[in-house]
């Protein structure tokens, strides 16, 4: 006779966040994650900080029923993803990419799978993301172009209405319309497992940081949509675990924003524009974080 657990339905959707000493954000989050979908949900939490005992997810992955893969040290937030994405089942056929300190919407899980089942091409999907303060975050962009990109890079801070950042996070937009988007934020968005084996995962050069602007791009180049659907609603309160050091975050942004324009733009006849970049954005990075040190 089959066993109870035998007879229930097999998970088609897993949720894997990544947890660095997270335990404060964290059951928020699986606390959320029933309501967000009418569906069975395999929930896997990957520690990064799991040789710290204090700081370790064990305790809160097991008293919400999560699984749990402990990582050696601190791979990032890429590879911690792939590292989980290897142990889900057989049967899932999507990845919800979530971090710790986001809150999903009720339904939110369901109607992003809905929307993605709709087209095959559809090899990423995002919901609207909230701030704690309950702003729309733009987290459908652009892929960054050296107009969009170097344009954002330089004067977001100084000029805030300025068109190269409006065009980039698509601040026109004035309706949370679904459309289709160049990349999708690593914060919650939700991926065709045979799209991302297929490429492989998460690039595991980028330590932090974009990770999901590479995926997406890598997405649409392999002939995937990545869909924005506002139908679906998550809180995002904050980047939890750069909290703590500023100067290392704001090295490896920038680090990782050359490498993606390096890479998307390596020609042998680009190099004086990727000495450029590197130049802008090693100056750039030194100014920030400055300007954090004298706050």
């Amino acid at each position: 006779m089959a066993s109870p657990d035998s007879m229930l339905p097999a998970a088609r959707v897993a949720a894997i966040t990544v947890s660095f000493g997270s335990l404060d954000v964290l059951p928020a989050l699986l606390t959320s994650i029933p309501a967000a979908s009418e569906r069975p949900v395999e929930t896997i939490v990957a520690d990064n900080k799991a040789q710290d005992a204090v700081g370790s997810a064990l305790g809160v992955s097991q008293k919400f029923g999560a699984g749990y893969v402990p990582l050696p040290k601190n791979v990032g937030y890429g590879s911690a993803v792939n590292a989980a994405a290897k142990k889900l089942a057989a049967e899932v056929e999507w990845i919800l990419v979530v971090n710790p300190d986001v809150v999903l919407g009720p339904g939110s899980i369901d109607a992003l799978v809905d929307a993605g089942d709709r087209d095959r091409q559809i090899g990423s999907v995002g919901p609207k993301t909230l701030t704690a303060e309950g702003d729309v975050y733009p987290s459908a962009r652009s892929v960054p172009s050296l107009r969009t990109g170097v344009g954002h890079a330089l004067f977001a801070n100084l000029w805030l209405d300025n068109p190269w950042t409006r065009a980039y996070r698509h601040d026109t937009d004035t309706e949370p319309v679904p459309r289709d988007a160049g990349w999708l934020s690593g914060a919650c968005v939700l991926v065709r497992r045979s799209a991302f084996d297929e490429l492989g995962g998460f690039d595991e050069g980028y330590f932090m940081y974009f990770e999901d602007v590479d995926l997406g791009y890598r997405l649409g180049k392999a002939g995937y949509r990545n869909l924005y659907e506002p139908s679906a609603s998550v809180t995002h309160t904050g980047a939890h675990s750069t909290h703590s050091d500023s100067d290392r975050m704001i090295t490896a942004h920038h680090e990782s924003a050359r490498r993606f324009l390096s890479r998307k733009y390596s020609g042998a006849w680009l190099w004086p524009i990727r000495v450029g970049l590197t130049v802008g954005l090693q100056l750039r990075s030194a100014l920030m974080r400055r300007r954090v040190n004298r706050q």
